[in-house]
């Protein structure tokens, strides 16, 4: 019962990152194994230092990373993520930006992951939200309703006062001035 408690509270966690209306940025400095790798790839950016390592070891043990496979298979290459759940091997930083389970690699992550977040937050708040729940949604779905699905989330994000707003910014030369 305890192990079976663990593994829901660590899905509902993962779950929420990617159900948060803004996006979720990884600081990675060091290691990150097992839960560790399966939180950066869940969430939404992530910055590394060429400190930092990825693996996901449980094999070495017996225990395939069965949770952590779920969001690694979604943001590296197939091969690639099964490689790295079957051989419990580590790859570097350089090795993780290259497959896409990291944005960059930076001397410090702060820096970069706080410039990362300053320019995020400077869009227009509701078309960023719109924008993560699309990436998410259309990302499970065929080619044909991915393209049905997001036209309507289009739709919905050209409705909104402050796209007008921007839109007629970008036409006249300006600034927007955004209500949110």
């Amino acid at each position: 019962a305890a192990w079976k408690d663990l593994f829901e509270r660590c899905t509902s966690v993962m779950a929420r990152i990617q159900s948060m209306p803004q996006p979720v940025i990884a600081q990675v400095h060091g290691i990150a194994t097992a839960a560790g790798c399966q939180l950066v790839a869940t969430c939404d950016l992530a910055i590394a230092t060429d400190k930092a390592t990825f693996c996901t070891p449980g094999v070495n043990i017996g225990l395939f990373c069965s949770t952590p496979m779920v969001a690694l298979s979604r943001n590296i290459p197939r091969k690639q993520a099964f490689e790295m759940l079957t051989t419990g091997q580590f790859i570097s930083a350089e090795r993780a930006a290259e497959l896409g389970l990291v944005n960059r690699v930076a001397d410090e992550a702060e820096p970069d992951a706080m410039a990362l977040a300053e320019l995020v937050a400077s869009k227009l708040g509701s078309a960023v939200k719109i924008g993560k729940e699309g990436f998410y949604r259309q990302s499970e779905m065929s080619l044909e309703d991915a393209y049905a699905y997001t036209g309507e989330v289009m739709v919905d994000n050209m409705l909104y006062r402050d796209t007008e707003e921007g839109i007629a910014a970008f036409l006249d030369k300006r600034a927007p001035e955004w209500e949110q």
